[in-house]
């Protein structure tokens, strides 16, 4: 159907009349190409009538449907279908595309694989794992835990091995927080958190940041709604490149002491940093997920992270993660356990760090030289003001260079643009001009 259908043909597709019937039927008519990209949908009053239900009925279902992508629009102008993706999708995430060859791309703050440790003689002797190719649904293999407790940065009750650091993020979200429910983020944060907080379908509160961390303050006035998480990550922010102080860390801790919040504290970064890992694990040993991810130091495709927690909390995860992988490979866990403990690996990770730094001191510096300042850190990318990312982004983009906007990473309009540097080899002073030019377009 390419023309706006009636709201008594459109009732007389639809079985059922709950707000999830009205809004099944609805998604299997667009998935089916029946209902076609850009048709108008009848008005929901007219279809309530037809259906013999409520117009808030109607609403609530389409408004589902305006959750997941799939219509625009629900006041009195009407509603669009707007897309025919059923899944939900990590719509930033797959809004870094590939750019024109000729382009120098810095959106995407990744790693360099010429950096990371070789792997072929720890799977030899990882396929040697004990309990190979066993179903039993395990947390962590032993080796593993044993190197995980020697590097934490506290005491922890329970581990468990999870399939990647935003893997074991989502899992804890999806287990334990309700949809609707409010969590506490510091803004801006990772892309993929912005994401996934959109598709569990939670209200995020944004925690403003300065360059010792979460500011106490912002997180005290977030913590007034009670949320059900505090999401951030203290060791090396993947965005602005700053590390969480000790002191911060202190007055946070005593902000969330009358808390029952839940603390994910997320160590994306890894040894990128050169900060030592940090956590309020100690000060509330029940209601803290430390995650690490071993992704930027020893390779993407190992897949693996390690998160603590209380046993309890990691008991109700390992249950949980019974809906689909179980556990994660004792392969991979073994090869990681090897890595961990190899002097080799040390050198390839400390060689990576001070190649990272450098790179991103470069741009730095560079930028400084132009007058445009940007704070000291660690890690793949800079965070750097300007009038408007947007306009910034078009005149980048005339120079044949592409970045992200901080509009990304944040949940409300931000006048930042990230600048990846993990793999800028050159071109510092030609890259520093152009954003200095960028930043003061309006």
């Amino acid at each position: 159907m390419t023309d706006s259908p009636s709201a008594e043909w459109f009732a007389k597709q639809l079985s059922q009349r709950t707000k999830w019937g009205i809004m099944i039927g609805t998604s299997t008519l667009i998935r089916s190409g029946t209902l076609k990209i850009g048709v108008k949908l009848p008005p929901i009053r007219d279809v309530a009538f037809f259906l013999g239900v409520s117009p808030t009925t109607v609403a609530d279902a389409w408004r589902e449907l305006r959750r997941q992508k799939l219509i625009t629009g629900l006041g009195r102008n009407g509603s669009w279908v707007s897309g025919d993706y059923v899944a939900i999708q990590p719509e930033r995430l797959l809004g870094i595309g590939d750019t024109d060859k000729n382009n120098l791309n810095l959106s995407k703050a990744i790693p360099d694989p010429a950096l990371f440790p070789p792997l072929e003689r720890v799977f030899s002797r990882a396929v040697n794992v004990s309990g190979l190719n066993g179903y039993d649904r395990i947390n962590i293999i032993p080796e593993l835990k044993q190197v995980a407790q020697s590097i934490w940065p506290y005491e922890a009750e329970a581990f468990m091995a999870t399939n990647g650091g935003y893997d074991a993020i989502y899992s804890v979200l999806k287990a334990f927080v309700t949809p609707g429910s409010y969590i506490a983020v510091e803004d801006p944060t990772s892309l993929r958190f912005v994401d996934i907080l959109e598709t569990l379908n939670a209200q995020p509160l944004p925690v403003a940041c300065d360059s010792e961390g979460p500011i106490p303050e912002a997180l005290a006035a977030a913590l007034e709604m009670k949320p059900a998480v505090f999401l951030f990550q203290p060791r090396l922010h993947a965005i602005t490149g700053q590390t969480v102080t000790e002191r911060r860390m202190k007055e946070l801790s005593r902000t969330l002491k009358d808390s029952y919040t839940l603390i994910i504290e997320d160590d994306g970064m890894n040894d990128i940093s050169s900060s030592a890992p940090l956590s309020l694990g100690q000060d509330f040993p029940d209601r803290v997920v430390h995650v690490r991810s071993f992704s930027k130091t020893l390779g993407p495709d190992l897949r693996i992270a390690v998160l603590s927690s209380a046993k309890k909390l990691v008991d109700e995860l390992h249950s949980f993660r019974s809906f689909g992988a179980g556990w994660t490979s004792r392969i991979i866990q073994a090869a990681t356990a090897e890595l961990l403990t190899d002097p080799a690996t040390q050198v390839y990770v400390e060689k990576a760090r001070r190649i990272y730094s450098k790179r991103r001191t470069a741009l730095s510096q560079a930028l400084v030289n132009y007058g445009v300042s940007v704070p000291p850190g660690n890690g793949f990318c800079l965070w750097v003001p300007v009038r408007s990312d947007q306009s910034a982004l078009r005149k980048l983009a005339e120079s044949g260079i592409v970045v992200q906007p901080g509009s990304n990473f944040s949940f409300g309009s931000t006048n930042y643009i990230r600048i990846a540097t993990s793999r800028l080899k050159n071109k510092y002073d030609y890259i520093a001009g152009s954003v200095y030019k960028a930043s003061k377009e309006r």
